[in-house]
């Protein structure tokens, strides 16, 4: 009979006699029928059948992945004496043969899974974000009462380093929790009211000229505008005309602004969330598609729940306010930063990332029908390079450097919702381009044995 030897930190390993007429759950929740208690395991982490040719395990997309002999696997046939390890934390051993338990080889020790061009300090400070998150909206919390998807996705638009458009009724406290957020991260914050007269220098800055009264000579002088910040935010940016719209894209670009004939670099990290309220038409310029597709996130802020609207009320008609504190430093979000490009790929979860992107251009001969039915124009390839970078935020966030076809799901409302047009006979049967994604990523299948 087969048995599975599972290590689960320092304590005495546990041992398993398969059944070949079980199949087994492995995982972290109540109902697994072989429980392992541990964060890096996912609550449905994996899968043992058996089968004619032997013991099949199948990883169910589990958040850290599963290895055999130090490959990670998606299904795979063990043999005698295979050295497993559950989410890069648990080493199992998986034999064919019942041996007593004093002769029972140990479970292999745990290779190091720190990506190639990272560091020990980068790993140990992914690991310790799993803790961090949860402190982060601990703190956002004490000012922000729910919404609990923005922050996260907020969050995950700061650690992959791109920007965030926040659309809103009025009152949602998109201003309160930009200004929340960056206050916890230890970055300066400054906010924008963009307005119909605004002009790109109240925003970039200008030159002046200056008299020299001891020289008598005159020279010019560069004076900063609130773009030289760590944080920006761009209250009701469809307020203001496309030309002092236009003034964010270098800056969200290239990081930089250029002045007259000098260039300026702003410090990092650098991020823009933009307000829009998505009402008020009425003296407004709407975001050209080529600036809407500059921010990473459409992030939709909704009303409240009812538990937590009578909170609202209650704790901002009060005296008593608490105060957030910085729970990572700005030198740490930016090493985060760092460590988000560093994470490896792979190859499933890009073919996966690119074949949401292309399905959502009717023009695609494998796009499904409701999308060449609905769509006029699909996303381009910065989509994919968003939901996989979006993708790995969300990794680092949960503590894991393993990124999975789940983190892109996670990712792919926000990241599409406002790069795919919708055509008249969406409008006309009230269908949103949320609703098309929604539907998309139930559509779309993960790639196969037959995609490679």
């Amino acid at each position: 009979m087969a048995k599975l030897t599972i290590q689960i930190q320092e304590g005495a390993p546990f041992e398993v006699e398969l059944d070949p007429a079980k199949t087994y759950l492995i995982g972290r929740a109540e109902d697994a029928d072989i429980q392992i208690p541990v964060d890096a395991v996912s609550g449905r982490h994996a899968q043992l059948t058996h089968r004619e040719d032997g013991w099949l395990l199948e990883d169910l997309e589990s958040s850290n992945g599963t290895t055999v002999n130090g490959q990670e696997v998606g299904r795979v046939v063990l043999a005698d004496g295979c050295q497993i390890d559950f989410g890069g934390e648990v080493p199992a051993l998986f034999s064919e043969e019942t041996v007593a338990a004093a002769a029972a080889p140990s479970p292999a020790p745990k290779k190091s899974r720190i990506p190639q061009g990272a560091s020990e300090e980068d790993v140990r400070l992914v690991k310790e974000m799993a803790v961090r998150s949860n402190r982060i909206r601990a703190e956002i919390a004490k000012v922000i009462i729910g919404q609990v998807d923005i922050i996260d996705q907020v969050m995950m638009v700061i650690i992959a380093g791109g920007h965030g458009l926040l659309v809103g009724m009025p009152g949602m406290a998109k201003t309160t929790l930009c200004a929340t957020i960056a206050k916890v991260l230890d970055m300066e914050f400054k906010r924008v009211q963009f307005t119909p007269d605004l002009m790109p220098t109240d925003i970039t800055g200008t030159e002046i000229l200056e008299h020299d009264p001891v020289t008598d000579k005159k020279s010019f002088r560069f004076i900063k505008g609130p773009i030289f910040t760590n944080m920006l935010l761009a209250d009701e940016i469809n307020r203001t005309p496309p030309k002092t719209q236009a003034s964010l894209l270098e800056a969200m670009q290239e990081k930089c602004v250029t002045v007259g004939n000098q260039t300026y670099k702003l410090d990092a990290p650098f991020f823009v969330l933009a307000t829009q309220n998505p009402i008020e038409q009425e003296g407004t310029y709407p975001l050209p598609e080529a600036q809407q597709d500059r921010f990473m996130f459409n992030l939709w802020v909704d009303y409240p729940k009812e538990d937590e609207e009578e909170t609202v009320v209650k704790a901002t008609t009060m005296m008593k306010h608490e105060q957030p504190e910085k729970v990572i430093s700005k030198e740490e979000l930016l090493q985060l930063q760092s460590v988000v490009r560093k994470i490896p790929v792979s190859d499933h979860v890009i073919k996966y990332a690119v074949r949401l992107v292309r399905a959502t251009r009717p023009q695609d001969e494998k796009s499904p029908d409701f999308i060449k039915k609905y769509v006029q124009n699909g996303a381009g390839p910065r989509a994919g390079q968003f939901l996989v970078l979006a993708a790995k935020a969300r990794a680092v966030l949960e503590g894991r450097i393993h990124v999975s076809c789940a983190d892109v799901i996670k990712a792919a409302t926000p990241v599409l919702r406002h790069r795919i047009q919708a055509n008249f006979a969406a409008d006309s049967e009230g269908i949103s381009t949320t609703d098309l994604v929604n539907r998309l990523v139930k559509t779309i299948e993960q790639p196969d044995d037959k995609d490679y």
